[in-house]
């Protein structure tokens, strides 16, 4: 599983003019998932970003995590975050999981970051979203499950 994390002041989803989604303050998370990725994967990743200390403390130092500051969670699947760009002009998506294997997976990450205690929103899986956010630092890091 790859899952870019963008530190968010505010952030929304909207399909087809509905908000179906929205936080204030936390984390949007752009998910992506392969063909080999397991619930290990999902417990690996909701278990570093649960406890990752990316929000300043009163010295300004990044050591609080996002239960620390009472934040939300936005999770948006993205499979082209699995497109591979080395040939030609058109990205390939063969490495992007099936939807019948992303999907359940992909409610499995967002049951465990809840179970964590998290407050979490979505988009909807497989639909064209429009994903607003408000960077806040801006800070994004990538996490892999691969590269653990």
């Amino acid at each position: 599983m790859r899952i870019v994390v963008q530190r968010s002041k505010a952030a929304s989803v909207t399909v087809d003019g509905e908000i179906v989604g929205r936080i204030d303050k936390g984390l949007v998370l752009l998910v992506g998932i392969t063909h080999e990725d397991t619930d290990a994967d999902a417990r690996w990743l909701a278990d570093k970003i649960a406890g990752l200390r990316i929000f300043e403390d009163g010295q300004g130092k990044m050591n609080l995590s996002i239960a620390d500051i009472g934040g939300q969670i936005l999770s948006v699947s993205q499979f082209t975050l699995y497109g591979d760009c080395r040939k030609g002009r058109r990205p390939n998506f063969m490495n992007a999981a099936r939807p019948e294997l992303a999907e359940p997976l992909y409610e499995t990450f967002n049951g465990m970051l809840r179970e964590a205690g998290l407050p979490v929103a979505t988009g909807r899986f497989g639909a064209m979203m429009d994903v607003s956010l408000t960077n806040w630092g801006p800070v994004t890091l990538i996490l892999d499950s691969k590269m653990q």
